[in-house]
């Protein structure tokens, strides 16, 4: 038990320091436990609404099942998290933490989904849980908190840019796990590639979000000296 427990929570721990740790100011700890413990109470409810699913025979279609069950639920309940309980919050005042907030919310929801999956099927599916589902969440949480952080930051285009942080966590989560579904022999062909793209693309966001306060302050001081 304490081994898979160990197994299960290893990689969470990793992700989010190397996350946090890149952040110039970094966030109140309270906080990111709040929304990690809010992250993970969310496996209850979606695992309840996926099991009416499959109880009522919804789930037959693959991309039903990928787009909607999964990923639709999993992706709007992170993203509805994250509205009520910290978009309006006074400590979010900088495009990175949306990031740290939105990675916060996401690993909590992976930690229990991740310690449950071992339980049921055993350790040794560690290594590759925390290479692939695990770290594709962290991964949707740091693009899904890139838009919230940009939608704070930047007056216009608020809501478009809150849609994006909805929609294109839940497009790429779609598509991981169409990919796992669908390509059953062939998977890690499809899904290795397309997860180096997603942590490309994750990486530049978050180099993006870290680097804005100091572009909007060279921006003033260009402003200053015209």
């Amino acid at each position: 038990m304490i081994a898979i427990l160990s197994a299960g929570i290893a990689p969470i721990v990793a992700l989010m320091s190397f996350i946090y740790l890149k952040d110039r100011i970094t966030e109140p700890i309270p906080l990111i436990i709040r929304l990690f413990i809010l992250g993970a109470l969310l496996v209850f409810p979606i695992m309840f609404i996926q099991y009416a699913f499959t109880a009522e025979g919804i789930n037959g279609n693959r991309i039903i099942e990928s787009f909607i069950q999964i990923a639709l639920f999993e992706e709007f309940f992170k993203w509805f998290i994250f509205m009520f309980a910290i978009y309006h919050h006074p400590e979010f005042d900088d495009h990175y933490d949306g990031i740290v907030y939105a990675v916060s919310t996401s690993m909590g929801f992976a930690s229990v989904e991740n310690i449950l999956y071992l339980l049921t099927n055993g350790i040794e599916y560690a290594f590759l849980r925390a290479f692939f589902p695990v770290s594709s969440h962290a991964l949707f949480g740091i693009i899904m908190g890139y838009y919230f952080g940009k939608a704070k930051m930047n007056g216009h285009k608020q809501n478009l840019n809150l849609g994006f942080a909805f929609f294109i966590p839940f497009t790429l989560h779609g598509i991981y796990n169409y990919i796992l579904t669908s390509l059953v022999s062939y998977w890690m062909y499809f899904l290795i590639p397309f997860m180096i793209v997603l942590w490309i693309l994750a990486l530049h966001r978050m180099k993006i979000a870290n680097n804005t306060p100091l572009q909007m302050e060279h921006n003033n001081k260009e402003k200053y000296l015209l």
